[in-house]
C-alpha cells in the first residue's frame, strides 16, 4: 500500500521539494529530478520517453492539489503537464538514487546537458546598410 502525503513544503531559494508522508517517510527532491522525471505524457512518449535536458535551474512555480492522491506541480519553464501521485512521488523519493543515475546516463549517452540554456538577444548588423 503506497503511503499518503501528509505535508509538502517547496523551497523555491534551494530549489527542491520537501515531501512528507504517513508511514514517516521524509524526501526532499530537487526540482530538476522532479522536472527530467515528470509523469507527464510529453516526457514518457507514450512508451518511448524523451530526454528532457538544460534543467538544472528549473523551479516549481505553483502547486496544485488533484483530489487526494496526487498534485500537479507547475514549473518556471512553462511544464504543467504531470499529475504527481503519492505512489509517484514516493518512488522518486525512496528511488531518487537510481532515477538520477539513470538520467546522468541518458544524457551522457546523448552528449546532452542539465546546464540551463541562456537566453541570448541576438541583433545582426547588415554591412550593406548605413
Amino acid at each position: 500500500m503506497t503511503p499518503k502525503v501528509t505535508g509538502l513544503k517547496l523551497k523555491q531559494g534551494s530549489k527542491v521539494l520537501e515531501v512528507q508522508f504517513d508511514n514517516g517517510d521524509h524526501f526532499i527532491l530537487a526540482c530538476e529530478l522532479l522536472r527530467v522525471c515528470s509523469p507527464s505524457a510529453e516526457v514518457h512518449g507514450h512508451g518511448n520517453p524523451v530526454l528532457v535536458t538544460n534543467k538544472k535551474e528549473v523551479n516549481i512555480t505553483r502547486i496544485e492539489p488533484v483530489g487526494n492522491y496526487a498534485v500537479k506541480l507547475v514549473f518556471d519553464d512553462g511544464h504543467d503537464s504531470g499529475l504527481y501521485s503519492w505512489k509517484v512521488l514516493h518512488d522518486l523519493g525512496r528511488n531518487q538514487d537510481q532515477h538520477w543515475a539513470d538520467y546522468l546516463a541518458r544524457l551522457k549517452a546523448a552528449k546532452g546537458s542539465r546546464e540551463a540554456l541562456i537566453p541570448l538577444n541576438v541583433q545582426f548588423f547588415d554591412p550593406d546598410k548605413k
